[in-house]
């Protein structure tokens, strides 16, 4: 923990004043080192308060959440009391919910939402799979595919978290294992519509050979920590024909090609404030505690989001 001076407002961005934020596995990885030269000051999400936006697109005073744009790469991050974030990378949001609710939201749920909706293409009555579901991004994605109307399977390594998951919608919840599509193929002998893969290059191979021809799999986390798949040859590794593989990396939103504005944040926080998103963050801990929140995160066993109030 230092002091520093405070930032001061640069063209182009908007300055933050942090009320919280919440934790993402990509921050152990810039922490560690694993992905060579960061900022100094790590953090890529958040949400506060407008301190200053030279352009008078925001107003002072208003709340806003703060995700991606380079922070804690590429420029300095949230893990501070003031930040600033490129323009496009900032939404406001009207919301009386308590900030440390506010902070479990913006991340995860972009996230899932342009990975369910758009890369998935994910219609109600179709079944997906969301592996790695006990992590924030993967309960994110199970909220948003019951809210659709979607039937889901939940994956998870810990037998324990079943009954969490099933009330956040899950139809059925499977314990992760070797060649898991062989269960799933047992349960859905025509292959599953959709896979959402939190898990990683572990599994991808694995997730292909459970989705349906003309169904969608699309890898969205590296909670493996595997960097690549080896040996990968799709022409020839592909299950059969007509399947779908994507990936989405969240480093592209706000970027043209994912706008901020395609993505209908108020209305997910308006649902995360009636109930209808069981999205409140798994545990809370204060500024000064951010070794003790890393170290839960490092755990895996936090079982959802982690957030910092300031």
């Amino acid at each position: 923990m230092e002091e520093r001076p405070d930032p001061q407002p640069k063209s182009g961005h908007v300055l933050v004043e942090v009320r919280a934020f919440g934790l993402n596995r990509a921050e152990t990885y810039m922490r560690s080192g694993a992905w060579g030269d960061v900022a100094e000051i790590t953090g890529i999400e958040c949400v506060g308060f407008v301190k200053a936006d030279p352009a008078g697109r925001f107003a002072p005073g208003q709340k806003v959440a703060g995700l991606m744009g380079g922070m804690g790469r590429l420029i300095n991050g949230s893990y501070a009391e003031l930040v600033n974030i490129p323009a496009t990378n900032v939404v406001a949001i009207a919301t009386d919910l308590p900030w440390e609710d506010f902070a479990a939201i913006s991340e995860s749920y972009a996230t899932a939402w342009s990975a369910v909706r758009e890369n998935l293409g994910l219609l109600p009555g179709q079944t997906l799979v969301v592996r790695g579901a006990t992590s924030s991004l993967g309960q994110a994605a199970i909220n948003i595919a019951v809210g659709l109307g979607a039937r889901v399977i939940a994956t998870t390594r810990n037998a324990r978290r079943r009954e969490a998951l099933e009330s956040l919608g899950a139809s059925e919840v499977l314990v992760e294992q070797a060649e898991l599509s062989r269960r799933v193929r047992e349960l859905h002998p025509n292959g599953v519509d959709a896979v959402l893969d939190v898990i990683g290059n572990s599994t991808v191979l694995d997730s292909l050979a459970m989705t349906r021809r003309g169904g969608h799999a699309c890898v969205v986390g590296l909670l493996d920590h595997v960097a690549s798949i080896p040996d990968f040859n799709p022409l020839f590794q592909m299950p059969h024909a007509g399947v779908h593989f994507s990936g989405f990396v969240s480093w592209s939103l706000g970027t043209p090609e994912v706008p901020l504005s395609a993505i209908p944040f108020q209305g997910i926080v308006d649902r995360a404030a009636s109930g209808a998103y069981k999205a409140r963050p798994a545990k809370v801990f204060r500024f000064e505690q951010i070794r003790e929140a890393h170290r839960l995160m490092e755990s895996n066993e936090a079982g959802g989001k982690i957030v910092v109030r300031l």
